[in-house]
């Protein structure tokens, strides 16, 4: 039986990371690469729309049953291949000086990635959950909304 005081090795490096003050005021600039970042996979959502007409002409409508999962697979797409990567950042983020890091200090992988994009969208497409989630990262200390608690990453200054 374990006690109810202990300390796991992963919330011992959560408090690490958001003690070191790289975590603090990331909630501004995380508003100001979503809206970089939305424009950026509004224009490669565009293109890959555009393709799926294309493809839906040549298979006689069957390629347009694809329209449906066109954003959100291309968001997907898109933060699996930027947060995922070398730079751990969207472009967007990069120019607002910060960038994902997991809870314990490493660098996130895509799959994690596009995880942490579905929920986000799944919030930011629900009202309430988007509330929920926002009033989450304004009360905490380390600025972590409820998608990245949920997938264990955080936002940190670069």
């Amino acid at each position: 039986m374990t006690s109810p005081l202990a300390v796991t090795t992963s919330s011992l490096q959560e408090r690490a990371i958001s003690q070191s003050g790289r975590t603090g005021g990331v909630l501004v600039p995380r508003l100001v690469a979503y809206v970089i970042d939305l424009s950026i996979v509004g224009l490669i959502g565009l293109i890959v729309a555009m393709s799926v007409s294309f493809l839906g002409l040549i298979t006689f409508g069957i390629g347009w049953m694809l329209f449906p999962i066109v954003g959100i697979c291309t968001a997907m797409a898109y933060a699996a291949i930027t947060i995922g990567g070398v730079r751990q950042a969207t472009i967007g983020m990069r120019v607002s000086g910060v960038r994902v890091e997991r809870s314990d200090g490493g660098a996130p992988d895509g799959i994690t990635a596009a995880a942490h994009c579905l929920l986000f969208y799944v919030a930011t497409f629900t009202v309430g959950l988007y509330l929920l989630t926002l009033a989450i990262g304004v009360l905490r200390r380390d600025g972590r909304m409820g998608h990245d608690l949920l997938t264990g990453l955080v936002l940190v200054r670069d």
